[in-house]
């Protein structure tokens, strides 16, 4: 099946056209260490953007990294060049406003880049340096396209990543998420309600049941995507999204009952516990009972498993979740940006 059209589409052609002659042109040695294309941040990398995609930080959008020493050196005269030389509308489609001064292309350097996604400027080497780059980061790496890369440096990063994780890291996470979903989402969740305290339910739950998902894409061996594009990746999984779609689409209705979101948390334990006894990562066991008081801990059984299976160097290492290398960067992006501009970028208008 052909891929749908998108605005990566469009801006490939906008590079092909317009901006690598103009880069060939007036920096040409620096075009030829350069590595250009559509990836990084927002649904459209995924071909996932729609009508709701085009309020802020969307349009033709070209991204372009060079090396460290490039970058210092030329990129401002580069930018200067492109907003110069850049039309201000390409067949009727405006070029997009982003996190650099040159509408259309995103100017930074290679190193920029993967600090401020995985917080490496190189493909992972070692067991703890898998575990120290958030999930959700590595999708701003590996998605979207390159279409000019002649030193392949990117392109190789690309690929390490593309080759998912090593097992023992790959372990690690497991006993992460089985440890979260289990200790900290199936059984707070029970105590909450045995409590009657509904804001710890709710926020329990919303956890567990993003933790569980998260076990799922591991055990599919596909990174976990930004939150927002995982109702779609989920879907695509190709084993557990068939066996986890009905809780995942019934557990979250608000018409659904306290007392049947905790027995789908407790389905979705054995389906998530029969996943790994399948694959050879814990032993077969017999089936256990639901406890009046502590809910159904089955995955904390597991995570004990699978962190003894752990090379020492990472048993105790936690693995780094959310997006703290991204904030980092955004905190100071933020700290020089024009409020005004930075308000149109949030849609911000008077009332």
């Amino acid at each position: 099946m052909a891929k749908p059209h998108t605005i990566i589409d469009e801006s490939h052609a906008f590079w092909t056209e317009v901006v690598a002659p103009l880069l060939r042109a007036r920096f040409p040695s620096e075009t030829a260490r350069m590595a250009a294309g559509f990836y990084g941040y927002g649904s459209e990398v995924l071909r996932l953007d729609d009508q709701y995609s085009t309020d802020h930080h969307f349009g033709l959008r070209v991204n372009i990294l060079l090396p460290q020493a490039d970058m210092a050196g030329k990129g401002a005269a580069i930018e200067d060049m492109l907003a110069a030389e850049l039309p201000a509308v390409w067949r009727g489609r405006n070029l997009r406003e982003g996190y650099t001064r040159t509408k259309g292309v995103a100017l930074a350097s290679l190193d920029q880049h993967l600090a401020s996604t995985i917080g490496l400027t190189q493909a992972p080497r070692t067991l703890s340096e898998w575990l120290q780059i958030p999930e959700e980061d590595i999708t701003h790496v590996v998605a979207g396209e390159v279409w000019h890369d002649p030193s392949g440096q990117l392109s190789a990063i690309r690929t390490a990543l593309q080759a998912y994780y090593p097992e023992p890291v790959r372990l690690r996470r497991l006993a992460h998420w089985s440890r979260y979903f289990s200790g900290m989402g199936v059984y707070a969740l029970k105590r909450a309600l045995l409590r009657d305290n509904v804001l710890y339910a709710s926020t329990t739950f919303a956890r567990a049941l993003r933790w569980g998902v998260q076990m799922a894409f591991l055990l599919d061996k596909t990174y976990y995507p930004y939150d927002k594009w995982l109702t779609e990746m989920f879907h695509r999984l190709p084993r557990m999204g068939p066996r986890l779609a009905h809780i995942v689409e019934r557990a979250p209705q608000l018409s659904t009952p306290w007392e049947e979101k905790l027995t789908l948390l407790y389905q979705m334990s054995d389906i998530l516990d029969a996943a790994m006894v399948e694959d050879g990562l814990i032993a077969p066991h017999p089936r256990f009972k639901v406890s009046e008081t502590s809910g159904y801990r089955l995955l904390e059984s597991a995570y004990a498993e699978l962190i003894q299976k752990c090379p020492a160097e990472i048993k105790t290492l936690v693995p780094q979740w959310e997006q703290v290398h991204w904030e980092s960067f955004h905190s100071g992006f933020v700290d020089g940006v024009d409020l005004a501009a930075w308000r149109r970028m949030l849609v911000l208008e008077q009332a």
